[in-house]
């Protein structure tokens, strides 16, 4: 059975930076593209980051180019986002997707498989 568990969500001051890990199960994660959405109070889900299986292709949001980086670790099977200088703007509730697509467009109602979220909060 698929499963995608995220973590490393929490509270974050304007300027610092927080590692998501989003640890799958159930399928070879190498084959399915993979990627972050996150969805504001009030807003619509929207997508961060994906990351293609098919060629390694990366795909970022204009609001987070250069300060976020998707990454992933077959070996243990665990996909990551790692944020830096995070803004109030950031402040969301984070889920990791997955879907067999090799290529898949890098939007939310394109993916699968989805983790339970983990809340990201930047304030001062």
């Amino acid at each position: 059975q698929e499963q995608l568990v995220e973590s490393g969500g929490g509270l974050a001051r304007p300027g610092d930076s927080l590692r998501l890990s989003c640890a799958t199960s159930g399928f070879a994660m190498d084959y399915y593209s993979i990627g972050w959405f996150r969805q504001a109070p009030g807003k619509e889900r929207e997508a961060v980051s994906c990351l293609r299986a098919s060629d390694g292709g990366t795909y970022y949001a204009d609001s987070v180019k250069g300060r976020f980086t998707i990454s992933k670790d077959s070996a243990k099977s665990t996909v990551y986002l790692e944020m830096t200088s995070l803004k109030p703007e950031d402040t969301a509730v984070y889920y990791c997707a997955a879907d067999m697509i090799m290529d898949q467009r890098c939007i939310s109602t394109s993916f699968y498989y989805w983790g339970q979220g983990t809340p990201v909060t930047v304030s001062a």
